[in-house]
């Protein structure tokens, strides 16, 4: 086994790359070692900003480096399957921004070549380490609401970034809205409702409110069917202001409430709650440790360094991912046909 710090190979320096490059760099026993970036631009501000690290225009040049032990995909998610499997075939460990790829032949072929290569292979579903999110999901795992039936995951947000060179709108890149952001929602339905058995069927609606550009689901809805007769509703605009993000669940003996606030997804002064009825009283649990994307990243880098040094737990596998993606492209063709669809036709 290695000793001494986990060094990380950054590959993309957006404005959610330099997140994660923040929080490699807070991160005990990591080291930021190289960084990637196809524009000239991006590539000073790493330099400014992190100088101690590689700075290199092409990805494969990081995977070369032979110190690099991580790898940390934050590209647009057309390219994340070229990228991760490159990574990996290289003997990197992988952390691999959602959606983890845009078919599940592809999330298969990375399950593949991970499980060849022994290789660690994240997906970044930060919202899983939340304080907030992750107490929700003890109370459930606990018992608290006995059965859990019904999830709503709820989103009201301003619109998305752009993203460099406009990808996030670019509809081939981005291969789905739904990919995009929903898919962290589809992926709390499924963790929040382990119990009731896989997910079976996504019925979906949307709409734009830009002309032309029918592809852009400015609102979304999906119902989530489950084995066991339970549900979930996702929900989420990008017609709104702010970011103000709401999980309910009910079960057999009780019912949990939590709500996020911010002005923005990525604010550092959030407001957060979580209510709990246990069936007679209602009562404010409270949450010590401030939530919010940014705060998660940097666990989930902690996370991986543990994971990688001592084979620690990972808070989303692959597989999970690859469920994630699942739901989001049976959502999709819900949309498209305007009918449910069935998870397992996918494939």
């Amino acid at each position: 086994m290695k000793s001494g710090p986990v060094k990380f190979g950054l590959i993309g320096f957006g404005a959610w790359g330099r997140c994660h490059a923040n929080a490699i760099a807070k991160t005990k026993d990591a080291e930021l070692a190289a960084i990637s970036a196809p524009s000239e631009a991006s590539r000073a501000a790493a330099r400014e900003t992190f100088p101690k690290a590689q700075n290199l225009a092409d990805y494969r040049e990081l995977l070369a480096r032979d110190e690099i032990e991580i790898v940390d995909i934050v590209v647009p998610s057309n390219l994340h399957h070229e990228i991760a499997s490159a990574a990996l075939n290289a003997g990197k460990h992988v952390l691999l921004e959602k959606p983890m790829a845009l078919s599940l032949a592809e999330c298969d072929d990375l399950i593949r070549i991970a499980h060849e290569q022994k290789r660690v292979l994240a997906v970044g579903h930060e919202l899983r380490l939340s304080s907030l999110w992750g107490k929700v999901k003890e109370m459930v795992d606990a018992g608290f609401v006995g059965d859990p039936l019904y999830v709503l995951v709820e989103l009201s947000r301003r619109p998305y970034r752009q993203g460099s060179n406009n990808w996030r709108y670019d509809i081939n890149r981005v291969g789905s809205w739904i990919l995009e952001e929903p898919i962290h929602f589809f992926d709390f339905a499924r963790w929040y409702l382990a119990t009731a058995g896989d997910p079976q069927t996504v019925y979906a609606t949307s709409n734009s409110r830009q002309p032309g550009h029918p592809e852009l689901k400015d609102n979304f809805s999906a119902i989530v069917n489950f084995a066991n007769g339970a549900y979930a509703v996702v929900s989420q605009t990008l017609a709104a202001f702010e970011h103000h993000q709401t999980v309910k669940i009910t079960g057999t003996k009780g019912a949990l409430w939590a709500s996020w606030s911010g002005a923005m997804d990525r604010t550092l002064h959030p407001t957060f709650s979580l209510r709990a009825f246990d069936g007679e009283n209602v009562q404010e649990i409270r949450i010590d440790k401030v939530t919010g994307e940014v705060f998660e990243l940097e666990d989930q880098m902690a996370m991986l360094v543990r994971a990688i040094r001592h084979g620690g737990e990972l808070s989303c596998s692959a597989e999970d991912g690859r469920w994630s993606v699942a739901m989001c492209l049976a959502a999709q063709q819900s949309v498209d046909r305007c009918q449910p669809v069935a998870i397992r036709d996918l494939g």
